[in-house]
C-alpha cells in the first residue's frame, strides 16, 4: 500500500529503536522518509515507574525512512478519547538488522 493515502491524515509511527510518534503526515518519498506535522513523542512509562507516561511535543519532525517500523492511520475519535498519562505498559523494544 502506498503512503500517499495516509498524506494530510494523523498517523502513528513506530521507529525501529521502539519511539512512538504521532503527528500528520506532510510528506514522503520513496525509501519512507517521512515528515510529519503537529508531532509528539509518546513516551509510555512501565506499570511500576511512579511517574505518568508523557506526550512530548516535537512539531515538525523528520524520521528517516530506515528508521521507520510500522506506520498506522490514527482514530482520532478513539485517540481523543485516552488520556495518555495515565497509560502505562513495557518497552516495545528495537528492531535488529
Amino acid at each position: 500500500m502506498s503512503l500517499n493515502a495516509y498524506t494530510d491524515k494523523r498517523v502513528c509511527i513506530i521507529t525501529t529503536d521502539g519511539r512512538n510518534l504521532v503527528g500528520t503526515l506532510a510528506a514522503h518519498d520513496y525509501t519512507t522518509n517521512l515528515v510529519l506535522k503537529n508531532t509528539v513523542e509518546r513516551v509510555i512509562r512501565s506499570p511500576d515507574d511512579g511517574e505518568p507516561s508523557a506526550e512530548v511535543p516535537l512539531g515538525l519532525y523528520m524520521i528517516r525512512g530506515d528508521n521507520v517500523a510500522l506506520v498506522g492511520l490514527v482514530d482520532e475519535a478513539l485517540d481523543a478519547s485516552i488520556n495518555w498519562t495515565e497509560v502505562k505498559g513495557a518497552p516495545i523494544g528495537t528492531t535488529k538488522h
